[in-house]
């Protein structure tokens, strides 16, 4: 039986570690965190899971919230005026319904899970000087901690990292009391709004330990109006800017969010942080390497809300490609050329999420403006969150714009 090592225990280390055990793998989670710490912390993140991702965990019988959880239909886009009133607004379902569980809830959940389904869980942070004693007692270490100084094994590859800096400054509350959007109260949506010059906010259905309710999550250009949080506040007092924010800049959403409560004093969060991507094999002083997956290798910033789903797809991809390994060692080429398959996919996603921190150039524009007059484009605009690849073919480029543009304005032939 090959033994394996995962240190993390976010959604790409323990999904992988609990589809390992399904093939007769020996399996080890290093965590810093036992299950009931990590639900009595504060929030680690946002998260929105879309179809594919999804299905990567119904296949695996992970999906262990699905009847709790409010899932959401839909993505709505608004554009904020000057005045406070919007410039553009409106909202297309998805194909597939989306989802958000609070990682609180999930991760200690799969701890708990992985357990049961007999794997080996240590609860202990992990230093480089540990890792390099460990290492050699697994046929393979994955390193799925995205932070800390674990992540320093893995050098920055500057060929794909554009930014040297954070380019939002990042704040959140979970929140209960905050109504539907009055144009679709039939449905639950994400939100996504646009304040030209300071930012996004975003709206997001979730499920978090007291049962459903909004993330209220703000990216804020550095140094702009949205930027007012690196004094650290208290979580009460995140909430407070937050909603002050809103109703200067996104009026519309104040009015639904005006009650909202933290679900909880651990329910909010600021910060931010540079997006990389990092070269997949670390080298530790023995000669020992190990695997680096997911946010360790490649962190895109949450404009487009999918590093959840990137930890997923990574996970299902790196299980794969561990099982058709069979009894053939994991050496460094091994390492690279998993990570390359991995890239074929993260590399659309990360040039989309670039440029969607970027200025808008005409041609975007022109886009999100045909998508409130063409329901077609507002469509594959939010069906594009659940397989980014498709922006491709007629988003990223002024020429496939208005190629794709001009064929769905066209009238239709008789």
């Amino acid at each position: 039986m090959r033994k394996v090592l995962i240190v993390g225990a976010g959604q790409s280390g323990l999904q992988l570690a609990l589809t390992l055990l399904e093939h007769g793998y020996e399996v080890t989670v290093m965590s810093a965190r036992t299950p009931e710490e990590i639900r009595g912390g504060r929030v680690m993140s946002t998260q929105g899971m879309f179809g594919p991702a999804l299905e990567h965990e119904r296949a695996h019988g992970l999906n262990l919230w699905d009847e709790e959880t409010i899932p959401f239909d839909g993505l709505g886009l608004s554009v904020a005026a000057p005045d406070g009133s919007r410039v553009l607004d409106w909202v297309a379902k998805m194909d597939n319904p989306g989802q958000s569980v609070d990682q609180r809830v999930k991760m200690s959940g799969w701890l708990e899970l992985f357990e049961e389904r007999g794997g080996q869980l240590v609860i202990h942070g992990v230093t480089t000087a540990d890792l390099d004693k460990l290492a050699g007692m697994y046929d393979l270490t994955v390193v799925a901690a995205g932070k800390g100084e674990l992540v320093q094994l893995f050098d920055r590859d500057p060929s794909r990292s554009p930014f040297t800096a954070p380019q939002r400054a990042l704040s959140l509350a979970y929140t209960h009391g905050v109504g539907r959007r009055p144009e679709h109260p039939d449905f639950a949506a994400v939100r996504f709004n646009i304040v030209p010059g300071a930012g996004e906010l975003f709206m997001i259905p979730c499920y978090t330990l007291s049962g459903n309710c909004d993330i209220l999550f703000f990216e804020g250009i550095p140094g702009g109006p949205l930027d007012v949080f690196s004094d650290r506040p208290s979580p009460d007092e995140i909430l407070r800017r937050i909603l002050e924010l809103m109703r200067t800049y996104v009026p519309w959403e104040y009015e639904r969010a005006r009650d909202a409560e933290l679900t909880d004093q651990g329910g909010a969060l600021v910060g931010g942080y540079t997006p990389v991507v990092r070269r997949p094999v670390g080298e530790l002083p023995s000669g020992n390497v190990v695997l680096g997956m997911a946010d360790v290798v490649v962190a895109n910033d949450p404009i487009t809300g999918q590093g959840a789903n990137n930890a997923s797809h990574c996970a299902e991809l790196y299980l794969r490609e561990i099982v058709a390994n069979g009894d053939r060692p994991f050496d460094r080429r091994w390492m690279a050329a998993t990570f390359a398959k991995y890239w074929d996919y993260a590399k659309y996603v990360t040039e989309w999420t670039n440029a969607m921190l970027m200025p808008p150039p005409p041609h975007v524009l022109e886009i999100i403006g045909a998508a409130g007059q063409i329901p077609a484009v507002a469509k594959r605009f939010a069906d594009g969150f659940a397989d980014p690849r498709d922006f491709q073919d007629w988003f990223m480029t002024p020429d496939k714009a208005t190629a794709y543009l001009r064929s769905v304005s066209a009238p239709a032939q008789t």
